[in-house]
């Protein structure tokens, strides 16, 4: 171990790493389309940032991707933004996760998310509070960190102890995971069971993405996309007088839970989920890391398609029913709702 490893924690963890091998038929497939489809637009984005870009037709266009069957939902107001409550059915524990969405911080939201979320739930056998977070340009991600801190507020006053909540997320929402996580200790807020990242962005900085050869080969984002967004949260930062924004894998990592991280082997993010791991072990913090082979960036969306979606949420229900305590006490009253299909 590096005299570094050493300094930033006296008593480090071995890492767990697993690695999936074998990419389908499907998986394939998708990673051709969206090499040709989503990659070029993310690429004429990164060329022109400053134009109009209608980012909030990503989540409107995802309100055909309906929740799993017999679930149970409901609109619900934090502070400074919405949510949704989603319980599986036959959900009978008192676990829950708090959930945040990727999409760059830019886009996407409750309707993208409805369709994974609620299967990532029903797996887990845990009622989820998906949280629809302030987003870029129009906030700085710190107001998404602090919407992501009331929603774990919200589950704690609505019954929730902390050893049964699990704080997750994909993509920039695997980012807020560990943001949340950090500034919800920072608050003296009580630890929460687990963190748990579905290819997550773990550093704002790009010269690491940028240097290693998945930034050639990744599906979904084309190198100048990286080097775009981290210099747009620069420039909000710099424009609204905000401190600038940190990255998870800076943070004080000591006091955090143990964490999960699924990443793709070729995905741009790569780099970030290996060394957010790597500190989390460092830190004395047990983490498991499972690399997927040749898997798209946030590949368990795709359940529906990919058999290797519909594995890796079961590798997520396990370790989250792992994590939380059976509990026998009776349910918190939020989750009493009507069932819609």
């Amino acid at each position: 171990m590096s005299t570094a490893a050493a300094e930033f924690c006296p008593s480090p963890l071995p890492l767990t790493r697993r690695d999936f091998v074998g990419t389908s038929v499907q998986s394939a497939a998708l990673a051709h389309t969206l090499r040709r489809t989503v990659r070029p637009f993310l690429d004429g984005w990164a060329r022109y940032p400053d134009l109009p870009w209608p980012t909030g037709v990503v989540d409107y266009l995802g309100y055909s991707l309906g929740p799993v069957r017999g679930t149970q939902r409901r609109p619900i107001r934090l502070p400074h933004c919405r949510a949704e409550w989603i319980r599986p059915a036959g959900e009978n524990g008192n676990r829950a996760i708090l959930y945040l969405h990727g999409g760059a911080f830019l886009c996407c939201g409750i309707n993208s998310h409805r369709q994974m979320v609620s299967r990532i739930s029903t797996e887990s056998q845990a009622s989820t509070l998906n949280v629809a977070y302030r987003m870029i340009p129009q906030n700085p991600i710190r107001a998404a960190v602090d919407d992501g801190v009331d929603g774990y507020r919200w589950l704690l006053a609505h019954g929730y102890t902390a050893d049964r909540i699990v704080i997750a997320g994909d993509s920039a929402g695997g980012f807020l995971t560990f943001m949340v996580t950090l500034e919800a200790l920072r608050q003296g807020l009580p630890r929460p069971a687990a963190d748990v990242a579905l290819s997550p962005l773990t550093d704002l900085d790009p010269v690491n993405k940028l240097a290693h050869p998945n930034a050639d080969l990744c599906a979904v984002f084309p190198r100048r996309a990286v080097g775009a967004l981290s210099t747009l949260i620069e420039r909000l930062d710099t424009r609204g007088g905000h401190q600038p924004s940190t990255s998870p894998v800076d943070g004080d990592l000591a006091a955090m839970p143990p964490a999960l991280i699924q990443t793709g082997s070729q995905e741009m993010v790569y780099v970030d989920a290996e060394l957010m791991s790597q500190r989390l072990s460092q830190a004395g913090v047990p983490c498991e890391l499972q690399i997927w082979e040749r898997q798209v960036h946030v590949f368990q969306a795709a359940a529906g398609l990919l058999p290797e979606g519909r594995k890796a949420i079961r590798e997520i229900g396990r370790f989250i029913r792992e994590s939380t305590p059976v509990s026998t006490s009776a349910h918190p009253a939020v989750n009493k709702y009507s069932r819609v299909s």
